[in-house]
């Protein structure tokens, strides 16, 4: 059970660390490239929208995820509670309280990746909104 119990603290929330500094670097990789692109290379809005919209999938689909994987990381510890509880044959408040608290932990992370991978995504989705307005505006398709 020790092998749960290091997949719940490295692995689970590992993994939600990762995914959270991946949404940063295309968050600001998309940014950038907002700022500076320039309406005129690109012949038709189609064109315009696949550049504009390239990676912002990995955003909403962080967003949409990490409280699943968060609660993983909770069910997992829940057990693992549950089983150390079963096997020590004790019952002890403060040992049920701890585990439990501990296996909660996972499931905050997830919640704390995934709501500002979601103001990412909707403020990221929200400029390409105005610049393929601003596409049509000045080229009319």
């Amino acid at each position: 059970m020790e092998v749960l119990k290091e997949t719940v603290d490295y692995g689970v929330i590992g993994l939600l660390l990762v995914l959270s500094v991946w949404c940063v670097a295309v968050a600001v990789e998309r940014w950038l490239f907002y700022r500076r692109v320039d309406l005129s290379q690109f012949p038709n809005r189609q064109v315009f929208e696949i550049a504009l919209t390239k990676r912002l999938v990995i955003i909403g689909t962080v967003a949409a995820n990490a409280p699943y994987i968060g609660l993983l990381g909770t069910v997992l510890g829940i057990m693992l509670t549950f089983y150390t509880m079963g096997t020590s044959g004790t019952m002890a408040v403060n040992t049920i309280m701890i585990g439990l608290s501990l296996a909660l932990k996972a499931t905050a992370v997830g919640l704390l990746v995934a709501i500002p991978c979601v103001v990412m995504n909707n403020v990221l989705r929200r400029r390409v909104a105005e610049l393929l307005t601003l596409h049509k505006v000045r080229y009319g398709s």
